[in-house]
């Protein structure tokens, strides 16, 4: 692994190839895959995990209760809460806190505001500036403040057509059991 010598990587379980550059802060906890890169100024917090291949990019904060799967990128100043009603003047235990999940493959644009306690589904994409308050299901496209869906998105990253067939050759149909979308061949 890289860890540039303006950051500051407190956390021993920091996966292979992985690179933290500058005046980003990982404490020590915090469980970071292999070949992941993250950026200037993020921060990610003692009980945050993050699979493999992972982006992360410059001045995202990463806190207590987030979990992202594999192939996942988070764009710039992206926001994940942890605490829906917070008050400086109440502590809360870890117990408090409302988890959130992003599924392998899902994209999160930059400044995208990922409110606590919601999963993204595998190869969601989350559009810039969009505010995330709900579930997202696999594959789904959203928007907006408050988000809403507008398509469908394929893994190779292209928007799926009416017929959900993408450029790159694959084919895909509704998956009852998720309300989302899945690869015919999946």
């Amino acid at each position: 692994m890289f860890v540039h010598p303006a950051a500051l990587c407190e956390s021993d379980q920091i996966g292979p190839r992985t690179r933290v550059w500058a005046f980003a802060h990982v404490l020590p906890g915090a469980v970071v895959g292999a070949d992941c890169n993250i950026c200037d100024h993020a921060f990610v917090e003692s009980r945050v995990r993050l699979g493999d291949r992972v982006t992360v990019k410059n001045n995202v904060a990463l806190f207590n209760g987030l979990t992202v799967g594999d192939d996942v990128f988070l764009g710039p100043n992206a926001v994940f809460t942890n605490d829906y009603n917070p008050r400086a003047s109440v502590k809360k235990t870890e117990d408090d806190l409302l988890p959130t999940v992003i599924r392998d493959g899902a994209t999160i644009g930059a400044n995208a505001t990922i409110v606590c306690g919601v999963t993204i589904g595998e190869n969601a994409f989350i559009g810039a500036g969009t505010v995330v308050i709900r579930d997202v299901p696999p594959g789904a496209m959203v928007v907006g403040n408050p988000a809403r869906h507008i398509g469908w998105m394929c893994a190779c990253g292209r928007r799926l057509d009416a017929d959900l067939a993408c450029a790159c050759g694959t084919h895909h149909g509704a998956d009852p059991t998720t309300g989302g979308i899945v690869a015919d061949d999946a």
